[in-house]
């Protein structure tokens, strides 16, 4: 009968510690690149946010040039009317001129009137956006705090061969990634992270 020989003990013990070691680091790797994703999210949402805003107050600059010169308008075409009342002893071609010149003051203010409105939709557009993208903000911040946690736990849970340390770091990364898709997607709005 052929003898077995049964395992060392230690070498048991020293292979599950690399297998354990192997798994750990590879889950950390898989944090890091969790950690870059919402990173580059987080990074994507303020520019986003910082461009509408800019976008949104140049374009309310905008509607007021328009709001100003649709004003100026308004004001010559009251002057005009008024000059028309005053003066009923006009010649006829300047009485023209004065109702053409009216008519003119009547649809410059009328455009100006329309283009403002146009302006306005977009000036609300952009705000909407700059608001859309600031509330994504914070759930990438939160996400990106968990997962810095994660991957130290990991490294703790490598250098101690600790699983509890293991287990922690992988709850943190599960909130950190599901915070990190609320980000992107805003799924569910969290009332603490409102502004």
């Amino acid at each position: 009968m052929s003898e077995v020989e049964l395992p060392n003990p230690e070498e048991l013990e020293e292979i599950k510690g690399k297998a354990f070691t192997r798994h750990v680091a590879l889950t950390t790797a898989i944090f890091a690149v969790l950690l870059a994703i919402t990173s580059l999210g987080g990074n994507n949402a303020m520019k986003e946010m910082l461009l509408a805003q800019q976008q949104a107050s140049d374009q309310w600059a905008f509607y007021q040039a328009k709001v100003i010169r649709e004003h100026f308008y308004r004001g010559q075409k009251l002057r005009v009317e008024l000059d028309l009342l005053e003066k009923d002893s006009l010649k006829p071609e300047v009485r023209k001129r004065y109702q053409e010149l009216l008519r003119q003051m009547t649809t410059e203010e009328a455009r100006f009137g329309v283009e403002k409105k146009e302006i306005e939709k977009e000036a609300k557009h952009l705000e909407h956006e700059r608001d859309v993208n600031r509330d994504k903000d914070p759930y990438f911040d939160y996400a990106e705090v968990l997962l810095q946690i994660a991957i130290v736990m990991s490294s703790i849970a490598i250098l101690a061969h600790s699983r509890l340390m293991f287990g922690f770091s992988l709850v943190s990364a599960t909130l950190g990634a599901l915070l990190a898709a609320n980000g992107f997607l805003m799924i569910v709005r969290l009332p603490f992270f409102g502004h």
